[in-house]
């Protein structure tokens, strides 16, 4: 049994908490921002807080919907890890990424300028519809999380295999569940939350079209590595299967599957 000193179970101690309070701090932003978006139980929204004439505002918000983009696709690139694990123990890489990105949406939410003049607002049944739409969106996202691996996306587990003295585990390519009928189930959900809400105003319109372009462009370069890691398997799996849209053939696999 390996015999570990009092500062080298402090360190592993100190990326434990570390990961954990990234954790519970990307948990706290994700929650804002489904108020955020849908405008209604938080202080700021899409829709709500400091007003600014509207062409700095337009410049403001897409600025900073680009950093968040930025950040978010340059710190998922495998040379910025590389780079990082000359700074930063392994274990803590992760959970790094993680807490720069909520820290990116906390800015996101203080700097966001609202253009609340209406585009479109539907009603009655319709409304309803939508916001049902919304809620399935968000469910979704939350339930992608668990598909592979929740404790690996959010850094917990690499955190937690250092502090009990356990090897890396690579997790692998499986495609469990919704996997089975979109490549992206998490980023399908963001795109009906984002689109979903009846009131659509220039501001919103803003935030969902600025943010489904990141989605496509960061698609697009994860499905660049994703091929560099796992080659044919990879290919194989987008050739059959749709990125975003279900198709009938991939409904009625899945279907198949699970009877």
């Amino acid at each position: 049994m390996p015999i570990h000193t009092n500062q080298e179970m402090t360190m592993r101690w100190i990326t434990m908490l570390y990961a954990a309070g990234a954790y519970l701090l990307f948990w706290l932003c994700s929650v804002y921002l489904i108020g955020f978006t849908a405008d209604f139980l938080v202080p700021r929204t899409l829709n709500r807080g400091p007003v600014s004439e509207t062409g700095l505002a337009l410049l403001i918000n897409a600025g900073l919907i680009l950093l968040f983009g930025a950040q978010h696709s340059f710190m998922a690139r495998q040379g910025f890890k590389r780079w990082c694990r000359r700074w930063l123990p392994e274990p803590m890489e992760r959970s790094t990424y993680v807490l720069l990105s909520s820290l990116m949406l906390g800015l996101l939410y203080w700097g966001w300028r609202p253009l609340p003049q209406t585009l479109w607002l539907v009603e009655g049944g319709g409304a309803v519809a939508l916001w049902v739409l919304f809620g399935l969106g968000w469910a979704l996202v939350v339930h992608a999380t668990f598909l592979i691996s929740h404790g690996e996306l959010l850094g917990l587990s690499q955190a937690y295999r250092h502090l009990r003295g356990r090897a890396f585990c690579e997790v692998g390519f499986r495609t469990p569940g919704l996997h089975r009928i979109v490549r992206h189930p998490l980023m399908l959900g963001l795109l009906l939350a984002f689109w979903a809400p009846p009131h659509m105003t220039v501001g919103h319109l803003l935030f969902a079209a600025g943010m489904t372009l990141y989605i496509v462009i960061g698609i697009h370069f994860e499905e660049r590595s994703l091929v560099r890691a796992f080659g044919d398997r990879y290919l194989a799996y987008r050739a059959s299967t749709p990125m975003l849209l279900p198709s009938l053939k991939t409904l009625h696999r899945w279907r198949a599957s699970r009877s």
